[in-house]
């Protein structure tokens, strides 16, 4: 039974990302996840119990990428920092492209629906511990506003190339240009 209900969430991000918060129906997830027409609304009462079902379990995916992430990149330097950033930018922007764009208009629909706004603050205020524990590491004076300061870059970066994707996209210039700024 948990396993039906993810397979609906993910296909819930899967629609929300690929085809927009307008097109997020009970019926186009139920076809998304390729179970009988009904699921979805026998898991959540209503397009707003969806959509918080959506943002926990949309949390819970990027909470265990990053932790992936940061696992496998343990940078040994602000350079390395800089290309682990990279690689996972162009993964959040290829292989994750409908997740991160769900994760954007969830941002979106945080301005109508404020409810939704502490538990995306905490994906991300998690997200920033481990950053600037990284960056304290490597000599930033102010690590917590630095990371900050990166994740909003990364964030503005991500939304650029799906909102206008490029083939031969390269965000490394720019991050390692600001870890530079940022680090002295």
């Amino acid at each position: 039974m948990a396993r039906r209900r993810e397979q609906v969430l993910d296909a819930g991000i899967q629609v929300l990302g690929s085809e927009g918060a307008r097109r997020l129906t009970y019926q186009a997830v139920d076809a998304a996840a390729g179970v009988p027409s009904g699921t979805t609304s026998n898991y959540f009462r209503n397009r707003a119990a969806l959509i918080d079902g959506i943002v926990d379990h949309l949390q819970a995916l990027e909470r265990r990428d990053w932790e992936n992430f940061a696992a496998a990149a343990a940078p040994a330097d602000a350079g390395e920092l800089a290309d682990a950033v990279t690689r996972f930018l162009r993964y959040a922007t290829g292989p994750e492209r409908a997740r991160t764009a769900a994760r954007f208009a969830l941002y979106l629909e945080a301005t109508a629906r404020p409810e939704l706004r502490p538990t995306l603050t905490r994906g991300r205020e998690t997200v920033v511990g481990w950053g600037a524990e990284w960056l304290r590491r490597f000599g930033s004076p102010d690590p917590r506003r630095h990371c900050q300061i990166l994740f909003d870059y990364m964030d503005g970066v991500a939304f650029h190339q799906l909102a206008f994707p490029t083939e031969d996209f390269d965000p490394g210039p720019g991050i390692r240009e600001l870890l530079r700024g940022l680090l002295g």
